[in-house]
């Protein structure tokens, strides 16, 4: 049987999105008089993940509300609860560390990333490697590139200079879907903080990868990254064009 659980992160804040995230969390920011959290759901439902933990931090309440509102059964875990504050311990694999208990493969998205089905549908594999979706980008210097051995991730390098990027890696970057195995929960407990003083769930899979351990599939459809303001637009005409 394919996967069906999956593990979003939406502890976060999303402070690049300024004063429109100081009572809520980006996930809850409404794209078309509906919360993108929803449209992250619904997508991930129709791909069959019906397994669905959400791990919460800021604006856990509201969010809570929002779950019950829209009558979404989902699994919450807080992420404060479990580690504790952000100035005690921070960054993208904390969530991870919040369900280390789980035994089974699983998808692993951010709650302000949003996929297609089908390209949600395409990690529900039920192997024993670890896989990473990538996509093809003309700004990869902006992201973390995968750097690949014929099917496989060799490493990530995140945020390359330009000319880095352009020159000596190439074009295909993170956009944080990842299909893993229990392996990933050693391998989290492993990583240090990085140089901006945060554990990096990109370390995480680094160290998976250095045992061939990890496979790269590419995204076909589209990926949408809620991080700034003008994103809201951009996303609110994409779905308005693809309705």
């Amino acid at each position: 049987m394919p996967i069906n659980k999956v593990v979003i992160a939406a502890a976060g804040q999303g402070t690049r999105m300024k004063d429109l995230t100081k009572e809520k969390s980006k996930h809850l920011l409404e794209v078309n008089n509906k919360p993108f959290l929803s449209y992250v759901l619904d997508n991930l439902i129709k791909a069959g993940l019906n397994d669905i933990t959400l791990v919460v931090g800021f604006g856990a309440e509201l969010i809570e509300k929002f779950l019950k509102d829209y009558e979404y059964k989902v699994r919450i875990i807080n992420q404060l609860e479990v580690l504790g504050p952000k100035e005690k311990i921070y960054g993208t694999a904390c969530p991870l560390m919040c369900v280390k208990d789980i035994k089974e493969n699983f998808l692993y998205i951010c709650g302000d990333n949003f996929y297609s089905v089908e390209d949600l549908k395409v990690l529900r594999i039920e192997d024993n490697y670890n896989y990473v979706a990538g996509i093809d980008h003309k700004n990869p210097e902006k992201f973390g590139v995968l750097i690949t051995e014929g099917e496989f991730l060799k490493e990530i390098i995140e945020k390359p200079q330009a000319g880095q990027a352009k020159n000596s890696l190439n074009n295909l970057v993170n956009t944080s879907l990842y299909k893993f195995t229990p392996e990933i929960f050693k391998k989290v407990f492993e990583i240090k903080k990085s140089s901006r003083g945060e554990y990096e769930i990109t370390d995480a899979v680094s160290l998976l990868a250095k045992n061939k351990k990890v496979k790269i599939k590419r995204i076909k459809d589209f990926w949408f990254d809620l991080g700034e303001p003008e994103d809201i637009k951009k996303l609110s005409e994409f779905l308005n064009g693809s309705n």
